[in-house]
């Protein structure tokens, strides 16, 4: 994300590796934290999957990018990655069956907090171009 949202800031074509079609599924960090937070407080052992189970292609997240930044911006897409793995999503059932947790922010709004975040920090060596 940090890619992209550089590039839509900076009116720069975003580079999507392969067909783009490929899934990813965003957590917010308030989300994250959330979880980790209940899941610390729990007593419970194994693993505890604390993500987001909706995906979204790396182009539709490319192009709601570009819309939300109200950029320019165009998708050019590069050769894929090798071992990029076609679907990413966490299977969050444990989380919610023993800790109630399920992620609460959506993509947009998450996105859009992302995006202000960069926009306030873009002159920071450690934000992307």
């Amino acid at each position: 994300m940090p890619a992209f949202v550089g590039a839509a800031l900076a009116g720069e074509p975003l580079t999507v590796f392969g067909d783009g079609e490929q899934t990813r599924s965003l957590c917010h960090v308030s989300d994250t934290v959330a979880g980790l937070l209940a899941l610390a407080a729990a007593d419970t052992t194994g693993p505890v999957n604390v993500g987001n189970p909706d995906e979204c292609s790396v182009r539709t997240l490319a192009e709601r990018i570009i819309a939300l930044v109200g950029s320019d911006s165009t998708i050019r897409h590069g050769p894929p990655v090798t071992d990029d793995p076609h679907r990413r999503c966490p299977d969050i059932s444990r989380a919610n069956a023993l800790l109630g947790w399920r992620p609460t922010v959506e993509l947009d709004d998450g996105l859009q907090d992302t995006i202000q975040w960069f926009a306030a920090h873009r002159e920071s060596a450690l934000v992307p171009t």
